[in-house]
Parts: structure tokens; sequence; C-alpha cells
């Protein structure tokens, strides 16, 4: 395979391809990227917004941050800190750009031009890897934070089980005054999605009324879903049907292959039971084997116990959004924007993470009621998500 085209920037290219006369993708990609990093730290710009109450006070209520540092005036005043600061993890939230990007004029970061080159040459796959923060001190209400970046690092290419890519780092410190107050380590690989044939008559780029490309209902052997109570281990009533199997058991018309789907969950010794109670059309949380607590996102050792037994239970499959997010921006791969994500709280007292879909963005508001659903999101991938009751 040949270099890139300049007609067709987003043709993938082979990094092992190159002339004297035309360096190959790769090698073009490692001298940006040492240009980019001998750059060193770049400062960006404050927000026009310093560090305040309101937003600490939606983040800690969207966390379910109960602190009263955090928000009691009085509390925080006979605190250690003598007055109210930010919890440390909102660090990322006082220098976002805004929905659009163009709240105010920023200054370019070393990261944005490798990443444009990636994209420009077909890794427009994404998923974050790796992300540390350490925190320095805490933030107080009025302090203006200043972000600066710096491009640390790029490996690759590398065969992942997402496709070919490359592992992109860099850092990010944020200033107070000129005195550092955190620091994050950021890194994504960014992929070559793979590639599959279209079906008759199938646009490779439709995507669904809900925003997700395209999502297909989990295939007919996908066992139904149950809706008794909570029980341990696998579901025991085979025949217990209701909407949500008949969202799972749907099949497709054809059987051409499907686009593959850019962001794959990881599937580890500590989350296999979930994805296997997927693809059999159950939703499975975690619980002690000794003590008896649910627990989600799953783990290897019971918070409350620290015992690491588990077993699991199959949930009933409904709930009610606890808290959610209509994301517009940026652009994510699989996705078309708006979409939602939400918090979904279960009766049997865990929250889950999913995308509510088949509703505008509009009607989705906290404590609506929810039900299971599955969608096929390519031919190996099956994602739970979550649908109006009433649907």
């Amino acid at each position: 395979m040949t270099e890139t085209p300049a007609t067709n920037p987003t043709t993938p290219t082979d990094p092992s391809s190159a002339t004297a006369e035309s360096p190959s993708l790769h090698e073009r990609l490692t001298a940006l990227a040492e240009r980019q990093i001998a750059e060193g730290e770049v400062l960006g710009v404050a927000e026009a917004d310093p560090v305040n109450l309101p937003m600490i006070r939606h983040w800690t209520d969207a966390m379910g941050d109960a602190n009263p540092l955090y928000t009691d005036p009085e509390a925080a005043a006979a605190g250690v800190h003598g007055g109210i600061v930010a919890p440390p993890a909102m660090i990322q939230v006082w220098t976002m750009p805004g929905v659009d990007g163009s709240r105010r004029k920023r200054p370019g970061t070393p990261v944005d031009a490798v990443l444009a080159m990636l994209d420009g040459n077909g890794y427009t796959g994404v998923v974050a890897t790796n992300c540390e923060q350490t925190y320095h001190r805490y933030v107080r209400l009025g302090e203006s934070l200043v972000p600066a970046t710096r491009l640390t690092g790029i490996t690759g290419p590398k065969r992942t089980a997402l496709g070919e890519g490359y592992f992109v780092t860099w850092n990010v410190t944020w200033y107070a005054g000129g005195e550092a107050v955190a620091d994050m380590l950021f890194r994504v690989l960014k992929f070559l999605p793979r590639e599959r044939a279209q079906g008759p008559g199938e646009d490779a780029t439709t995507t669904g009324g809900n925003g997700l490309t395209p999502a297909r209902d989990a295939p007919s052997q996908a066992a139904p879903f149950q809706t008794a109570p909570a029980q341990d281990g696998p579901a025991q009533d085979a025949t217990a049907q209701d909407a949500t199997a008949q969202d799972a058991t749907a099949t497709r018309g054809d059987a051409s292959p499907r686009t593959p789907y850019p962001l794959r969950p990881a599937v580890n010794a500590d989350t296999a039971f979930f994805w296997e109670g997927v693809a059999a059309g159950e939703l499975r949380i975690q619980k002690c084997a000794d003590c008896g607590e649910l627990r989600h996102p799953p783990g290897p050792v019971c918070p409350s116990c620290r015992s690491a037994a588990r077993t699991f239970v199959t949930a009933s499959g409904e709930g009610e959004v606890y808290s959610y997010v209509v994301h517009h921006n940026p652009p994510v791969p699989g996705h078309r924007t708006p979409f939602v994500v939400a918090v979904v709280e279960l009766p049997e007292g865990v929250r889950i993470v999913g995308n509510v879909v088949d509703c505008d963005a509009s009607r989705v508001g906290i404590g609506m009621p929810v039900r299971l659903t599955y969608r096929r999101m390519d031919d190996e991938l099956i994602l739970p998500m979550w649908v109006p009751l009433e649907a």
C-alpha cells in the first residue's frame, strides 16, 4: 500500500511504505511528534469564569458527593481549609472549552496537529486508555485556572484487538496564579477501524434515529430477559418475556457483515460474567458471596468486607434516570450527536451507565422510568441500552 494521496486524506496508509520522494505516514508522524515534543509546555488561557460555588453544587449533585466542605459555607469555615474548596476531581471542569469550542479564543496545543494527522490518514477510532491525575492542593472560590499542555510521546504502529493504531500521550498542568495545582497524564489509542463490505442497499454511513451507527437488535439466540425479582446466578424462568426480550430476539433481514463499532468495552476476569449475561439477554450485577452486597461496576474485591468471593444476581431490567448528559461535542465515533448518556438507578440498589435511545433527548429527565433493551452494534458486539418504560 502506498502513501495517502493528497486528494483522499482519509485513506489509511501503510506505515512501512516509503520512497525517497515520499516519506511514509509513520515517518511524517514521527517527525511531527518530535517537533511537537520539543515545543514543550504550551500555556493555554483562563476561562471566563473562576472557580465558583454554583458549578461545584451542580457537580456534587450529579456525582452524589455530599461532603459539606464543598458546598456548606459554615461547615467549610470550621473545617481544615477555612473555607469552601472545589472537589479535586473537578479540575478539568474549570477549563472545558464549551459546547462549540468558540466561547473564547484559545491557542492550540502540541497535541492537536498529531491527532489531526492521524484523523486525516484514517486513524479515526479513539479510545482513552489512561487518565492519571495528581492533585497538589485544593483550589478555592475565585481562583482562575490556566491549563498548560505538553506532548510527551507517541508509540506505534501497534496491533491491538481494536485494530492497528498509535498510542498518543500528553500531560496537562493546571496553574493558579503561577502555582501548579494539578497534573494529568492522558493517553489515547487512535486506531484504524476495521472495514467490511456493505450489505445490499445499505449505506455504511447511515445512522439510526437514536444516534447510533448502525444499532441492530441482538441475535435471536439471546435468552429472554427476566422479569422476576433479582436472583442468584443465571436466570431461572426461561419463559418470562417482555418488550425487552422482543428487542433482544429481533433478527436482521440479511446476514451481511456490519461496520465494526469503534468503541469496545474492556472484558477481563472481573467483567466477563457481565458481558456473558448481555449475550444471554440478562443484566447481571456482581454480588459479594460472603456479605451479599451488590456492586457495579464489578471489581475483584468487595468494598465492604474485602472478600474476593463473588457471584451475581440477575436484575429486573427496569430503573429510573438518576442523572444524565446530552452530548453535543466533540464528535464520538459510532454516534451521531446529540445523544444521551444516563446514570440509571436500579431497584436492586446499584447504578449503571448507558445510552437512552428511541426517544428525543428533550424527553429525557431525572426520575424518568426506563427499561433495558439490547442492540447489536456489529457482528461481535451487543450493548445494553435503555428506552422509556412506556416505549
